[in-house]
């Protein structure tokens, strides 16, 4: 999945990955970033030998405290990111041929842009985005998909293109589906951002969009952040992990949504997906 990802890069990645868990074992590594073992032993050598990692039998913890202050994109990119390349693996699965998709700046909606570009079937993929991170992950997949970035004014905290003008091009398109990341996801609340800008952009995307999907990983079940993105009855799909609150999940789907839980298989590779009965 990601031979081609800069070396300092992944490595960036893998430590947010130990800072968010404390502790991953070189195989889990291995899979979350699309790499063989051998480059993960050498990754976590060298953030070792540079005082950020310690090895330990099977795997690697963070040396120390979490960074201070906000972290950058690539440490929030691996906060859960286990949970979150589940999550991306079953999203990008529901994505065809001669689509076009909306995404949303964020992490998890990252993810999902790198696991449609592993899917070498899939051509004729028309994207629109407002995450510049996010149109990077798709740049591999050029010329087999069109990626097309909204505008309007940089946000530095997400790497969004945000109002004014970022809404713009919005209002001229119906595509088919729309993938969302969020701060939370409550019963009564809904679907909430951390910020407005963003949140506005999010609504514009899931009014120009046929179907509408969420993607979250489970710390966010049950959160309410401050700018309300949209109700309940406006998504069609959530898809989580697989640690998400089950008396959450339960709440959730009593008011109508359909959740989704992507899960790693116990036996093979890849994402176990939990629909509801």
């Amino acid at each position: 999945m990601s031979e081609s990802m800069p070396t300092e890069v992944r490595r960036e990645r893998m430590l947010g990955v130990l800072v968010e868990q404390e502790f991953a074992r070189v195989a889990e590594l291995a899979e979350v970033f699309g790499v063989s073992t051998v480059t993960v032993r050498a990754d976590l050598d060298a953030l070792e030998e540079q005082g950020k990692v310690r090895r330990v039998r099977g795997g690697a913890v963070a040396a120390g405290p979490p960074p201070k202050g906000e972290p950058s994109f690539e440490l929030s990119l691996g906060a859960a990111a286990v949970e979150k390349a589940l999550i991306a693996r079953a999203a990008a699965r529901l994505v065809g041929s001669g689509e076009s998709v909306l995404m949303g700046a964020g992490t998890t909606t990252a993810y999902v842009a790198r696991e449609l570009v592993a899917r070498p079937e899939l051509t004729e993929v028309t994207v629109f985005t407002n995450g510049l991170r996010t149109a990077l992950e798709l740049e591999p997949a050029l010329p087999r998909f069109a990626v097309v970035v909204t505008g309007g004014s940089l946000r530095r905290q997400q790497h969004s293109l945000v109002d004014p003008l970022g809404g713009r091009m919005l209002e001229g398109i119906r595509a088919h589906t729309v993938f969302l990341g969020c701060g939370g996801v409550h019963p009564e609340a809904g679907v909430t951002n951390v910020n407005l800008p963003d949140a506005e952009m999010k609504q514009r995307m899931l009014r120009a969009a046929a179907r509408r999907i969420v993607v979250a990983d489970s710390s966010k079940l049950g959160r309410i952040e401050m700018a309300p993105v949209c109700g309940l009855p406006e998504v069609d799909l959530l898809i989580t992990g697989e640690s998400a609150d089950p008396e959450t999940v339960r709440l959730l789907r009593e008011r109508g949504l359909r959740v989704e839980i992507a899960a790693r298989q116990r036996a093979g590779g890849g994402a176990r997906v939990s629909r509801p009965a």
